[in-house]
């Protein structure tokens, strides 16, 4: 376990100097936006999952296309190295994308992360493509508990370690708990901030693409886990 957690901790270190916090794009050139989660389970002492991208337009907000990839999880749980287990099945389902995001949206962290590679950022070195992370529960680093911003939609309060912003703590509904918003890379905090904003709906504290991609690992884990 000594020797994989030091390879993945180089492979870290190797990526996280090439992360760009500023946007690779421009805001008017944005069309399709993609939202990324996995689902696991458990089945004859072995460990399974499912990614599933939901591709959103970003203007009309109209579900374009769905993918699914699936298989065992055979790299160990290590906190803090997760996306070396999910990124296989991510590469595999984006494979099956037929429409190109332009924007990868995660449900997980990207540079709110102990050595700022949480999914969205590790991804998106596979992706070629911006990314944002979207986590619904607050990974604290350094012991830093975050600052809960005004109880109304849009609110938010930034999230610094030793001096740096790693994060956002976004309040996207009133009277709903927050999200935690951070580039995952070649975005910058405010565009990722605006575009979650953009895709909030009446229906969940989560936008859009990544609440769709969400529904979806719940709706294909319950299929494949019974086959």
């Amino acid at each position: 376990m000594h020797n994989i957690k030091k390879k993945f901790m180089d492979i870290q270190k190797s990526l996280a100097g090439k992360i760009e916090l500023r946007n690779s794009f421009e805001i008017e050139d944005i069309r399709l936006v993609a939202g990324v989660d996995l689902a696991y389970w458990d089945h004859g002492g072995k460990h399974y999952a499912v990614c599933c991208i939901v591709v959103v337009d970003f203007h009309s907000r109209e579900v374009k296309e769905k993918v699914w990839s699936s298989g065992e999880i055979t790299v160990p749980y290590i906190p803090g190295f997760l996306a070396f287990r999910e990124l296989p099945l991510i590469i595999e389902a984006k494979d099956k994308l037929i429409n190109e995001p332009d924007i990868y949206m995660f449900d997980g962290n990207g540079y709110l992360h102990y050595t700022h590679m949480g999914i969205a950022t590790h991804a998106s070195f596979h992706l070629g493509k911006p990314t944002i992370g979207i986590a619904k529960s607050y990974l604290k680093i350094k012991n830093t508990e975050f600052i809960m911003p005004e109880n109304t939609a849009g609110s938010y309060t930034d999230i610094v370690i030793n001096g740096e912003i790693y994060g956002r703590v976004l309040k996207t509904r009133k009277d709903v708990k927050p999200v935690f918003v951070s580039c995952g890379n070649w975005i910058d905090l405010d565009t990722a901030t605006n575009i979650a904003m953009g895709f909030i709906n009446g229906e969940s504290r989560l936008p859009v693409p990544v609440r769709l991609a969400d529904l979806e690992t719940h709706v294909m884990r319950e299929k494949l886990s019974i086959i």
